[in-house]
């Protein structure tokens, strides 16, 4: 029997000591070489696009000469006015890629030593910027759909003849919101939140490129999607698989969510859900990658992200 990929040496090619032993150089040239790939590590100004770039000498800065604009490192991306360290950044972001199921603010709080409110926003950053990566990719060819609900538990009284059905509309605290993934078949995957499958549906018909194949249960949310896509379905009262028929990668997906939720974060707010889908969309897609390609992806998409609207200054409001 063939070793797992995540047990072999070829996942691991990224060690967190070795982040940790970096000087404050040799953290600030790896920021330097993966935001400006293209150019070898040489500062290209985000305001006008200048190449001819001035570095000062007494500390880590630079000034553009056509539009004299001076500019850091981490100037107009996603980690712009940070007050943390450069190699702290990249640690955090090694320990959030090492996480297969993720990782919780306040683990990372307890493993960088800082406080709560700055890894909660430093995590939320890093999902940003995976998420703004993952919904470029348009969807295609073979792709299984699927929604699953999450939220908006009812606590059942504690004797028995208090206890209501709790699956009644009446029952409901009106937070129950449906996580909807759309997954290529060797490819990429989507995931968003909506009230119900059926509003997701309608996503899925906008997103999936015409001339794809869906592969759906039976739920009849997703019947309207027959009129524009080649539809095979799976009764999942009866088989889990027929054949090619399955929707085992959207479960596979909502496995690594639930798992997530429960054995991580415990507790996941209603407003950060899709963040949160998005995040577990980019890990299944990237489960067969090395740590240290991960660590180089995520990085990549925070230096090319600009400045977070939601996340700069959350804590101030």
């Amino acid at each position: 029997m063939s070793q797992h990929f995540l047990l072999s040496t070829a996942a691991r090619s990224l060690s967190l000591a070795k982040v940790m032993r970096l000087s404050d150089d040799q953290a600030f040239d790896v920021f330097k070489s993966i935001r400006w790939a293209a150019t070898d590590g040489e500062p290209v100004c985000p305001k006008c696009g200048g190449y001819i770039v001035w570095e000062f000498k007494a500390r880590r800065l630079f000034k553009c000469k056509a539009c004299t604009a001076q500019l850091t490192v981490t100037s107009s991306t996603i980690f712009a006015s940070r007050k943390m360290d450069l190699r702290d950044i990249l640690a955090a972001i090694a320990i959030f890629v090492n996480g297969a199921k993720g990782h919780s603010a306040l683990q990372l709080s307890r493993d960088l030593d800082c406080q709560y409110k700055t890894a909660f926003v430093l995590s939320h950053k890093i999902r940003e910027a995976l998420a703004a990566e993952q919904a470029t990719s348009e969807l295609s060819g073979e792709v299984e759909v699927d929604g699953a609900y999450f939220g908006g538990y009812v606590k059942p009284a504690n004797r028995k003849e208090h206890r209501i059905d709790r699956r009644t509309a009446q029952a409901q605290t009106g937070k129950r919101q449906v996580v909807v993934v759309m997954r290529e078949r060797d490819g990429q995957s989507q995931a968003f939140v909506a009230k119900s499958e059926g509003a997701g549906a309608e996503v899925i018909a906008a997103t999936v490129q015409p001339g794809s194949t869906i592969y759906a249960d039976e739920a009849s949310a997703y019947d309207n999607l027959a009129a524009k896509f080649l539809t095979k379905r799976i009764n999942h009262s009866v088989e889990y698989a027929n054949g090619e028929i399955s929707t085992n990668m959207a479960e596979s997906f909502f496995s690594r969510l639930r798992r997530a939720e429960i054995g991580q974060h415990h507790h996941i707010a209603g407003k950060y859900l899709a963040a949160y889908a998005m995040e577990m969309a980019w890990r299944e897609d990237n489960r067969r990658v090395s740590n240290g390609e991960q660590f180089l992806l995520a990085t990549g998409a925070a230096l090319a992200h600009p400045v977070s609207r939601q996340w700069k200054g959350y804590w101030q409001r």
